[in-house]
């Protein structure tokens, strides 16, 4: 089952309902890209920027490698209004990703004095080894992002938020961002199902499109007992919209010999 994130105040947040708001996140680590780490913090950001009015736009998984971890960074940060990066914050070898955009972004890396005191408190001044320290390594200019999971912070840097890996921590560091977030209205869903071949319904969901082209249509294929189906969903900021097109979509199956299922299966 995915976990829901939970939603934030959107009355407390600076929103902008007019304009689209979007979202780039690269997750950095070989052991994702080898298959021994499952990634579970995409699903779980991009829901969580939904309900602040932001749209997850594009997810790249790069390896623990400075190039490419900075070019990841800037080709996002030229064509979205966030960028968030996940994994190699922490105190050992393969944890380049601070130096790795600092490099491409050409800005001085630092130790951050507020994430020494951070971690100076959290493990005691005796115990605070070198190692240790890397964790507050940062951008010159950047600010902390406060984790109430560990004593190492996450960072931003404008428009860049720099975060771990490990999803307990990275969601703890998501609750230290709230709702600071300037977005837009919040995206809602709806989903209608049928046990038929996408291609039957393709006329139905093409028409729909056109017809609508400021709604986002999906088409998303399964297998149930041996049964092809698929489910539709459809997404918009305007529910009432949402619902016109979840209606017409049903018409349009039932005409179409389709019967239709209000719902996902």
């Amino acid at each position: 089952m995915t976990e829901t994130p939970p939603k934030g105040n959107l009355g407390e947040g600076p929103q902008d309902e007019a304009r689209i708001w979007r979202a780039g996140m690269v997750v950095i680590g070989d052991e994702i890209l080898s298959g021994r780490t499952q990634d579970a913090n995409i699903n779980y950001l991009a829901r969580w920027l939904n309900t602040r009015g932001v749209a997850m736009a594009e997810a790249r998984i790069v390896s623990d490698d400075f190039d490419a971890i900075g070019e990841a960074v800037t080709a996002l940060l030229d064509r979205y209004d966030y960028v968030f990066t996940t994994g190699g914050i922490g105190p050992t070898h393969d944890d380049i990703t601070v130096e790795a955009i600092c490099r491409a972004l050409k800005v001085e890396m630092i130790y951050h004095p507020d994430a020494v005191a951070i971690l100076e408190g959290y493990y005691g001044i005796e115990n605070m080894t070198d190692r240790r320290k890397l964790m507050a390594r940062a951008p010159a200019g950047s600010k902390l992002i406060i984790s109430k999971a560990t004593g190492a912070p996450g960072i931003q840097l404008d428009k860049l938020y720099i975060m771990a890996g490990i999803p307990s921590i990275m969601r703890a560091m998501l609750e230290g961002i709230g709702d600071t977030l300037e977005g837009g209205q919040p995206v809602v869903s709806r989903t209608v199902a049928a046990m038929t071949p996408e291609s039957e319904a393709a006329d139905v969901l093409e028409k729909l499109q056109t017809a609508h082209p400021t709604v986002s249509i999906g088409s998303y294929p399964l297998m149930r007992d041996g049964k092809i189906g698929a489910n539709f969903v459809v997404r918009s900021a305007d529910s009432a919209l949402v619902d016109t097109v979840c209606e017409g979509l049903m018409e349009g199956l039932r005409e179409a010999g389709i019967e239709p299922v209000d719902g996902e299966i």
